[in-house]
């Protein structure tokens, strides 16, 4: 047996169709029961919570409990990450499916993955932040520059330099195929969208439905 990560346990996890559903309704961010999870994947309760626990053996999902309620979430933003990327591999080489309908239009637009913004919203954010050197690109590595946190404090953008979390971080696109921010401020952008009521997150899906007016002021502020 070879030595270092083992990589085929959680190939072996994340394969399973039923938990790969499950895996995929939780990319929102939202924390959701065993219940929920149960028909995101098909599945009788019963089964959902052999996989739920199998899951969370596997590290993959935190568990929280509120009351009654047990609550099933992705265990970070690097779970988040390599899904996200594993969707991306999905897109390019899998099984060519039909014409995608509206609701996909809508979700390469922009989306929700995990905690921050995703699609083509987010990845021209990025590109533009690059172009103004307010973060700074090198391969796959994303830095704030000097006059980044000023700046984003002036948008009423608060960023925490001594927290653990990556402040930024590439995480690859599913549906741009390029890299979108992630990371400690691509939270906290996500989180000035929805306060600032310029977009909000559809009910039934991860979309983010940005509205005239929101959008307008989404690309004045960071896509200028």
């Amino acid at each position: 047996m070879r030595e270092g990560p083992d990589i085929a346990r959680i190939a072996s996890l994340v394969g399973d169709p039923a938990r790969a559903n499950m895996l995929n309704a939780l990319m929102g961010g939202t924390a959701l029961t065993a219940s929920e999870l149960a028909l995101e994947a098909g599945v009788s309760l019963p089964t959902a919570s052999s996989h739920l626990s199998k899951l969370m053996d596997g590290g993959l999902l935190t568990l929280a409990s509120q009351g009654r309620h047990r609550y099933y979430g992705l265990a970070g933003p690097q779970v988040a990450g390599m899904l996200e990327a594993i969707i991306g591999v999905a897109e390019a080489v899998g099984p060519k499916r039909v014409r995608p309908g509206p609701r996909d239009a809508a979700m390469r637009v922009a989306r929700v993955c995990y905690d921050h913004l995703a699609g083509e919203q987010a990845v021209a954010m990025l590109d533009r932040l690059g172009d103004r050197k307010l973060l700074l690109r090198q391969e796959h590595e994303i830095r704030l520059s000097p006059s980044a946190i000023s700046h984003f404090a002036a948008l009423g953008i608060e960023i925490d330099s001594k927290a653990k979390r990556p402040i930024c971080r590439a995480c690859l696109d599913w549906s741009v195929r390029r890299s979108h921010l992630a990371g400690a401020l691509g939270a906290a952008i996500l989180d000035k969208v929805i306060v600032e009521k310029w977009a909000r997150r559809d009910k039934d899906s991860r979309a983010v439905v940005f509205s005239p007016k929101g959008k307008q002021e989404f690309e004045r502020v960071f896509l200028a």
